[in-house]
């Protein structure tokens, strides 16, 4: 396939930087590589004789369903980088592909979407994100920068034309992030536009950066390169794709999920033959004059970047890869994180150099996760939200299909007329609508309750969360810096009333726990006890806007863990007291510094507990109650809290009514399903008490 039927350029005015021409915009045509351009940036007054102007399309917002995106592999970038390779002697320039365009795989991309701009790594085409191409076209602008094979642009030259990029765009559009997506030589290259623009919004994202290409294992073998003969650099390319990435997990990007095992081998196999049979471009991508160039660049950009890190001011997000043979990336992300002001890392243990090009890495939920996604200053949890697509749903669910297959969850629901029924029938499909129930010991039940909401209603709830879960300051004391990602690949928010508001005027089914982490983090003995603040403003709100309120009741976890060292047992002893109030002092906010007695008790600790043999969880969701036309009534504050106290004693006669049923299931013990699964099949449904 043609490039022209691939990508088009961007109709670009600046001017790349060659002698006595530091001032002057020009554009450089390569229309025998690219399609005409799709996007029009701003034009200097002096062309068009009137004010700055931007063409844009009107888009709509992406959804769930992503099936129309074609799957892309290492084998696409190598046979569509024979094109983009050719020599036309022109300089490094940005090109757009066509896919993102036309928001690719059945969406198109919000009006006000930021600009992302791809910086290679040291192959240069300019192809590194091809396997994202699509899903990124729904967020992004997408710019990516193509060095040609034979170019010999040094690395501060290359500086100064993104630089004079990111100018041009931010005057276009001061108010909206732009993105710098730099992979190894890349990285070096986003990290010095960063730190000479501090005044301009950017958001960077590295992919082991070369900034510590002086420590890398290769290090001893590169002088080696300038003498090898030339009959001998033919097979060099053919080492690198090897040592830059795992083939197999390369391969495997483009065999479909959920094959039977025959089928999948099948498909395996003929992509690494393909793959294994494609890698001869790597010689044509990377001849060797070009390879001691890039290497040349390699030393000089590393060197300029570091020199430069204290200057950097932007956001930064560090991907790392565990198996990188070319550089100490998990190292290096250690000391950028604690060099630079706003840097978070993201660490992928099974993923080798090539990070962008392996199967099973996504670099759209990635940014999602990390709440690295924004189109104006600010993050905005509920306007820059982009839904979950179907393989971030399916991650969700892996992650805590443990508490589906040990817990066994039954859901009941109750219909306008009090009558109480299996499933999620009596659930209101039209929004707004506000959950409010309590919280299990380490929220237990938020699994099994997104999930089955999703698959058996199509609604995704919106959860308002404490604030620690979208703390980057949280991150590096987690075992895993990405713990909270699902929480915001899924839609939740910082608690706030802003936020709340927000989500009702959108007409959200919002998840709300008035006990929050007090609940969620309980003493001993205190399962299934309420402890919810005397404010009932949550009331108000809804009636703001004709919420319905549904309260619901969850038992189950005494069946499944005792808690054995709590909060008090913590403050009990000097060592561990000082570790609860070192991990809480300047780190968390109080959410309810205005409230008094035991219900302000929310230091984060993490309770010992013990498991149980797994017993059953039971969700019992109450007869929506109505505040539509209720606004006047509700603006009084005592006729709110009146409502409060009522929302509030239906969770607790719902738990009640949960605990003494449960008694009569004769399911659930663990071993009883499992017997009842293995003379009924392992996907039937089990069945529960009566009611």
């Amino acid at each position: 396939m043609a490039v022209a039927n691939l990508y088009s350029t961007v109709n670009l005015n600046l001017s790349h930087s060659f002698p006595n021409n530091s001032t002057k915009f020009i554009h450089k045509p390569i229309s025998s590589l690219f399609a005409q351009p799709t996007r029009t940036t701003c034009i200097r007054k002096s062309q068009t004789g009137g004010r700055r102007r931007r063409r844009r399309s009107v888009l709509k917002a992406s959804i769930l369903d992503e099936s129309e995106i074609e799957r892309l592999s290492v084998k696409d970038y190598l046979e569509r980088s024979v094109d983009l390779i050719r020599s036309d002697g022109g300089p490094p320039r940005w090109f757009s592909p066509l896919e993102c365009n036309s928001g690719g795989g059945g969406g198109v991309r919000p009006e006000d979407s930021p600009l992302l701009l791809y910086l290679p790594g040291v192959d240069g085409v300019g192809l590194g994100l091809i396997m994202h191409h699509q899903r990124l076209g729904k967020m992004f602008d997408l710019w990516c920068l193509h060095i040609p094979v034979k170019d010999r642009t040094p690395f501060e030259e290359l500086v100064q034309l993104v630089e004079r990029t990111i100018k041009s765009e931010n005057s276009c559009s001061p108010y909206r992030p732009i993105y710098l997506v730099g992979e190894s030589l890349g990285g070096c290259l986003a990290l010095a536009v960063a730190a000479r623009n501090s005044d301009i919004d950017l958001m960077v994202i590295l992919a082991n950066p070369a900034t510590s290409f002086n420590k890398s294992p290769m290090q001893p073998i590169l002088p080696l390169l300038e003498v090898i003969p030339e009959q001998l650099h033919a097979g060099l390319p053919y080492l690198l794709g090897f040592v830059t990435g795992d083939p197999l997990k390369m391969a495997m990007a483009t065999v479909e999920k959920g094959l039977p095992l025959q089928q999948a081998v099948g498909e395996l196999s003929g992509s690494v033959v393909a793959l294994l049979s494609s890698l001869s471009v790597l010689a044509d991508i990377l001849p060797r004059e070009s390879l001691l160039w890039k290497l040349q660049m390699l030393r000089s950009a590393s060197s300029f970047a570091n020199s430069r890190l204290h200057a950097v001011k932007a956001e930064v997000l560090v991907l790392t890869s565990g198996k990188d043979q070319l550089l100490p990336s998990q190292e290096e992300a250690e000391r950028l994180f604690h060099m630079l002001p706003a840097c978070q890392i993201r660490n992928f243990a099974e993923s080798g150099h090539t990070l962008f090009m392996e199967d099973g890495f996504d670099l759209v939920t990635v940014i999602k996760g990390a709440g690295f996604y924004r189109r104006t200053k600010k993050l905005d949890y509920v306007s820059d939200f982009m839904h979950p697509n179907q393989s971030e749903l399916t991650k969700m669910y892996n992650s805590y299909r443990w508490v589906d297959v040990a817990a066994n969850p039954v859901m009941l629901s109750t219909l306008e007329n009090g009558k109480i029924i299996k499933g999620l029938g009596g659930i209101p499909s039209d929004g707004p609508v506000v959950f409010v129930g309590y919280h299990m010991l380490l929220g237990l039940e938020l699994g099994p309750l997104v999930s089955r909401f999703l698959t058996e209603k199509n609604i995704l709830l919106r959860g308002i969360a404490h604030p620690m879960m979208f703390g980057k300051i949280w991150e590096r004391s987690l075992p895993d810096s990405s713990s909270f990602d699902v929480y915001r690949i899924m839609g939740g928010v910082p608690v706030s009333a802003n936020n709340f508001y927000r989500l009702l005027s959108k007409k959200s089914h919002v998840l709300l726990y008035p006990g929050g982490v007090r609940e969620a983090l309980h003493r001993k003995g205190e399962a299934y006890k309420l402890f919810w603040p005397a404010q009932s403003e949550f009331v108000r709100m809804a009636a703001n806007f004709g919420a319905k309120i549904v309260p619901f009741g969850v038992v189950g976890e005494d069946d499944l863990f005792d808690v054995v060292f709590d909060y008090d047992d913590y403050m009990k002893f000097p060592w561990s007291k000082a570790w609860v109030e070192d991990l809480n002092n300047g780190r968390v906010r109080k959410l309810r510094s205005e409230a008094k007695g035991e219900v302000t008790e929310e230091d984060l600790h993490f309770p010992g507990i013990l498991p149980k043999i797994p017993g059953r969880f039971y969700f019992l969701f109450g007869k929506p109650i109505e505040t539509e036309g209720r606004y006047e009534e509700l603006r009084d504050k005592e006729k709110a809290h009146e409502l409060y106290l009522h929302v509030k004693s239906e969770v607790e006669r719902q738990i009640e009514y949960l605990k003494e049923k449960r008694e009569n299931d004769p399911y659930r013990t663990l071993l009883s399903r499992l017997v009842y699964q293995a003379s009924h099949g392992f996907t039937s449904e089990i069945p529960t008490f009566e009611f």
